[in-house]
This record gives structure tokens, C-alpha cells and sequence, in this order.
């Protein structure tokens, strides 16, 4: 791993026990897809990551600092196809909610080796009790709080799942646990809104921006609309199989090219 501008093993790496991600999820993280020894899109992450600090008002970390700290974690594990975790924390701080006047950042860097094949089959997702709102500033950032997608998870889990789909404070459809959502309907690709709680996904930016899918607002009464699905993060694309008693057809012609565009 890297850590605040050295490469260590684990057992070297050491971080404050009064860091305020530890105690208090005060803190941002990224999950960067490493492909042929390279990140492929880390600007648009770096990117996110400025907008969240400013979000948190945060003062934002080196980023000179993070590139070189990607290359040499790359370099050093001799990863070659994986995923790389960047997480920035406030630092350590005094006990309490105010963070010191001159805040040290941490920024921590880990990265696995690419799994083959981890999401083989379709996801049958599960409509979580529990929401995400699109007017929280929160919704719109990738916070060290993840609580409502785990607890959904484990809900989906538990009912028999393998995923959750978090509906909006509106009652329409967000995001699911760890991924935004694209859907066909009607024989168009759509994708939620950000006001309808959506992270603003990497993957989700780069559909929107070559014109292969649009966002629209897909209701909670209105998923019979919906043809084919899939989740999409940085890392993955999955097939959805069914949205609790629902159950979508499989498209391979559309995800053949949604797959080839994200990570061909």
C-alpha cells in the first residue's frame, strides 16, 4: 500500500487512532480500475474527489502527490489489471466535532489483482427499505460513511438476494448498493437522475457523455417499463435477472456494447 507518500507492506503501514475517517467517516474514497498496468480514468476520479472535498469543505490533498503515488503503488505491487482504493481522510483531530485549524490529511492507497469473471451471473435485486436523497449534497459524494448501502446489502442478503436497488426520497429508483443503474425501456438506455439520488458514477458519466444512454426518472410503479438492466461501477457491469417479483429479459447485444464501450 501507499500511505501518505511512502510504499509500505501492511504490517509497516500505521494510521492515528484519532483519524477522523476512523472515528467519525469524515473522509472520501475513490475505486480506480487499474487495466494494462495503467489507470485508465484516473483524472475523472481525481476530479470527483476535488468536487467531494469542496462538498465536505475539506482543503483538497496534493494531487501531483496522488499521481505519483498511483504510479509507484502500481509500480511497486506490479499490478498489472486490477483495482486500486484511494481514501482521504481529515486526519487525526482533537475528540469532538471540529476539526483542527490546520487539518493533516491522510491519503492512503491499496490495490487488488483483477478477479476473473465475478459477476458471471445476472443479479436478482431486491427493493431496499432504505433510500437515498438526491437533495443531500452527501448523496452526491463517495463518503467513508457507506452504512445505507451496506445495510441494504445485507437486507438483500438476507431476504434471499444479491443485491439491493435503493429507491430516491421521490419513490423513484436511485442506485443499487455499490453501482448505478442503466436500464432499457421502450428501446432506449436511460439512467437515473442525480435528483433522484444517483452518485455521480464515473462509468454513469462516461454513457451519458457519448450519447449511449440519458438520464430519466424510472418510478417505483412505473418498473414494469423496464426491459433490461444493469448495474455499472468503475470496475463492473452486471446483468440485472429480476427487481424483486419483476423479471427482466437479457440483452446480450446491448451489453455487449455497453461492456466493450466501458472497458474494451
Amino acid at each position: 500500500m501507499w500511505l501518505n507518500g511512502h510504499v509500505l507492506t501492511a504490517a509497516e503501514a500505521r494510521i492515528d487512532p484519532a483519524d477522523r475517517g476512523f472515528l467519525l467517516g469524515d473522509g472520501l474514497f475513490e475505486t480506480i480500475r487499474v487495466a494494462g498496468g495503467v489507470a485508465p480514468h484516473l483524472e475523472r476520479h481525481l476530479e470527483r474527489l476535488a468536487q467531494g472535498c469542496a462538498i465536505l469543505m475539506m482543503f483538497p490533498p496534493n494531487f501531483a502527490t496522488l499521481r505519483g503515488g498511483v504510479k509507484d503503488l502500481i509500480g511497486a505491487s506490479k499490478l498489472r489489471d486490477g483495482s486500486m482504493r484511494l481514501t482521504v481522510t481529515r486526519g487525526p483531530g482533537p475528540r469532538g466535532l471540529e476539526p483542527p485549524v490546520r487539518p493533516s490529511l491522510t491519503m492512503l492507497l491499496t490495490c487488488s489483482p483483477a478477479t476473473p469473471a465475478p459477476f458471471s451471473t445476472p443479479a436478482r435485486m431486491h427493493v431496499s427499505r432504505f433510500t437515498r436523497d438526491g437533495t443531500s449534497p452527501l448523496s452526491q459524494i463517495k463518503s467513508l460513511n457507506y452504512l445505507p448501502g451496506v445495510m441494504a446489502r445485507l437486507e438483500a442478503s438476507a431476504a434471499g438476494y444479491d443485491d439491493a436497488l435503493l429507491p430516491g426520497a421521490n419513490g423513484a429508483v436511485a442506485e443499487g448498493s455499490a453501482a448505478n443503474v442503466v436500464f432499457l425501456s421502450h428501446g432506449a438506455l436511460t439512467t437515473p437522475s442525480l435528483d433522484d439520488g444517483a452518485l455521480p458514477g464515473t462509468s454513469r458519466a462516461r454513457l451519458l457523455e457519448a450519447g449511449l444512454c440519458s438520464e430519466a426518472s424510472l418510478p417505483l410503479s412505473r418498473l414494469h417499463d423496464v426491459e433490461a438492466g444493469w448495474l455499472v461501477s468503475a470496475l463492473t457491469l452486471r446483468a440485472i435477472d429480476n427487481i424483486g417479483a419483476y423479471r427482466l429479459r437479457q440483452d446480450a447485444d446491448t451489453e455487449k456494447t455497453l461492456r466493450q464501450f466501458l472497458f474494451g
